[in-house]
């Protein structure tokens, strides 16, 4: 059997093209996929599964890959072209779909992967049907082809997905402001100035939109398309400022993460940024529940809890979240990694969306009022970001953490070890993919997040050299 376990893994497909991921495993993998989420129709006829794919320049031709494995299996494929992995989301949900978006995300060029989900956008991941694609593949167990192959066909889906996440969030009668958007030459080039914009045939908005690097390029010339490392912020954080903008939005290769930049040049943190996007939820959900990851700054339950919600922690991880979603109804969730989810887009989440309540919030402030005096509200402590340390057994130096620090504080072991004191905590977790340990911290006060941080990292660190 084949050792398919580097490339198709716990989330979704990716690896190196063509040496890891190449057509023959996009092909086998459509195959496999047509049999695992059963997308033949009950009389035996062909169903279909939409497809899509950034701007990679190997994205077409593993698409048509894909697309050749999935007729000879009997099904039909609808081919969207170009789009963000939320604009595949959304066709996945309005044609009640099987989909699959070949993205590698953030990753460098040489990357291409595949994003898989059921109809109405539900992910497919390791317990959901990639464990066995993966041993369906590595063993060759793939349907025959079909009597009746089915057909491909073209839909473009760019103005319904714009006109839909204008009516998620109104943003037409805002003050107006001034953004500028770094898409990082990834998707947000091809779906901002069709949201944000007039491409899509949409009305005008009162915003006054500086592009950077919306040239679709799949090399990334300029930076990264990779905005949680603030390296790849620092363009736009320059720009800001010095064309005197009210605030910069930054997308990632394929557009379904979001992070936002004050007027001051600041990154705003994720968890203040589910925190407004919470507040703003309750205002038209009153007393619904709202979900935030374990590394989320304890702001949020707090915000949540003020504004009448009811905070749900999870797991991080986009499976773990939208489980949780379908199972409490929750109205929206957050994560610190800039990944944002909504019940009303069919509990996946969306870069974009989140953009638009943000504008939201800032447009709807007395004229005048910086985007840094809004979040303000929803800062309240101090946070690390996320430290990774390479350890040569990680279980190890986990146990060498807890028993430094366990003592007198509370412990949980939802996702790695969470340790917990009244004016600080701190969450190490393992990476699923390399021997490396994650570390969040958040403390009252800098000077103690610094201490603390350091202990901790010494600790980690100590232990690698034990």
């Amino acid at each position: 059997m084949q050792d398919l376990s580097a490339i198709i893994k716990a989330y979704d497909v990716r690896g190196v093209y063509p040496d890891q991921l190449d057509e023959q495993l996009a092909h086998d993998v459509g195959a496999a996929f047509v049999e695992v989420v059963g997308a033949k129709t009950a009389s035996g006829g062909p169903g279909a599964i939409v497809v899509g794919h950034d701007m990679r320049p190997s994205g077409p031709a593993l698409v048509d890959a894909f697309s050749q494995g999935v007729t000879d299996a009997g099904c039909d494929v609808i081919q969207i072209g170009l789009c963000s992995t939320d604009g595949l989301y959304f066709a996945s949900g309005r044609l009640g779909l099987p989909g699959a978006m070949f993205t590698a995300s953030h990753n460098p060029a040489k990357y291409n992967g595949i994003k898989l989900c059921r109809p109405g956008a539900a992910p497919v991941g390791e317990e959901t049907g990639l464990a066995q694609i993966r041993e369906m593949v590595a063993t060759s167990n793939l349907p025959p082809a079909s009597a009746n192959p089915g057909t491909v066909r073209t839909q473009d889906m760019l103005a319904d997905y714009a006109g839909f996440l204008r009516s998620l969030v109104d943003i037409s009668q805002i003050r107006p402001l001034r953004v500028v958007v770094d898409a990082g030459n990834g998707m947000a080039g091809y779906t901002v100035p069709a949201v944000l914009g007039t491409d899509a045939g949409l009305p005008p908005l009162p915003l006054t939109m500086m592009p950077m690097y919306f040239e679709l390029d799949g090399s990334f010339p300029n930076h990264e398309a990779n905005p949680i490392d603030p390296a790849n912020l620092v363009d736009l954080a320059e720009r800001v400022v010095s064309v005197g903008a009210d605030l910069g939005l930054a997308f990632d290769g394929d557009a379904d993460r979001c992070f936002v930049i004050d007027e001051q040049g600041n990154t705003v943190s994720p968890s203040a940024i589910t925190g407004m996007i919470a507040k703003a939820m309750l205002v038209h959900h009153p007393g619904s529940t709202i979900i935030h990851n374990l590394i989320t700054s304890r702001a949020v339950p707090e915000i949540i809890l003020e504004n009448g919600g009811e905070p749900l922690r999870t797991r991080v991880g986009h499976s773990f979240i939208k489980a949780e979603m379908a199972e409490s109804g929750a109205v929206f969730g957050g994560e610190h990694s800039g990944h944002f989810y909504f019940r009303d887009f069919w509990r996946a989440d969306s870069g974009m969306i989140a953009a638009l309540h943000v504008l939201s919030m800032l447009g709807n402030t007395p004229v005048g009022t910086p985007l840094s005096a809004v979040v303000a509200e929803f800062s309240r402590y101090f946070d690390s970001g996320e430290i990774n340390s390479v350890v040569a057994h990680p279980p190890s130096a986990m146990e060498s953490v807890r028993a430094a620090f366990a003592a007198g504080n509370a412990v949980d072991e939802l996702d790695g070890l969470t340790i917990s004191a009244s004016d600080w905590w701190f969450n190490v977790r393992p990476s699923n993919t390399e021997p490396l340990l994650r570390l969040n911290v958040e403390a009252n006060d800098p000077n103690l997040l610094s201490r603390k941080t350091d202990e901790v990292l010494a600790v980690i660190r100590g232990a690698q050299n034990d």
